[in-house]
């Protein structure tokens, strides 16, 4: 049987599939990655997350995560892994008025209990008037999010408030942001 070969793009949920013994790898590489002895994360957050997203989730690079994981079960080092997270704003934007949040959502209280908080992030996005923000807190850069609203034609903005707690602004595109970028 062949093996999964292990890539940025690579799901944690697949991986796990493959080889679970690379659980405590992940684990042991960063503390946010303790969520996953959660079972009901376990069958929903890893299944849209990939190894790219988790390393920024984790705060590793992605090359030194995969050559990692790629070591446990044998495959060879990859070099070259651009980190993606380079797309991510980090920057406050012009466009970012604390006054114009619409809405706060708290993904936060629905991890721990277990839900997928992809489908009602995008659901308030997509409701989102012009100029009015909507406010993500989240434990860790929730990437499959951001990743997901780029997608969209939506501005973001990641605030890191602490190792716990990140803020993610989004608003659409074609906003009037007086002309500036971001």
């Amino acid at each position: 049987m062949n093996k999964l070969i292990i890539t940025p793009k690579t799901k944690i949920y697949d991986l796990l599939e493959a080889y679970p013994q690379l659980e405590d790898v992940l684990i042991s590489a960063a503390p946010p990655f303790k969520k996953l002895k959660n079972p009901v994360l376990r069958k929903t957050i890893t299944k849209i997350t990939t190894l790219n997203q988790a390393a920024t989730i984790g705060g590793l690079k992605v090359e030194e995560l995969i050559n990692k994981l790629r070591s446990q079960v044998g495959q060879t080092n990859i070099d070259g892994v651009g980190d993606e997270t380079e797309n991510y704003t980090t920057e406050k934007p012009a466009w970012f008025e604390e006054r114009n949040i619409a809405e706060t959502i708290d993904i936060r209280e629905m991890l721990n209990a277990g839900e997928q908080p992809v489908h009602e992030v995008m659901s308030a996005i997509k409701k989102l008037n012009e100029n009015e923000i909507l406010q993500v807190i989240a434990p860790f850069i929730p990437a499959p999010l951001i990743d997901k609203s780029l997608s969209m034609s939506y501005r973001h903005w990641l605030n890191k408030k602490d190792s716990e707690e990140y803020r993610v602004f989004f608003i659409k595109k074609n906003s009037n942001t007086l002309g500036f970028k971001n």
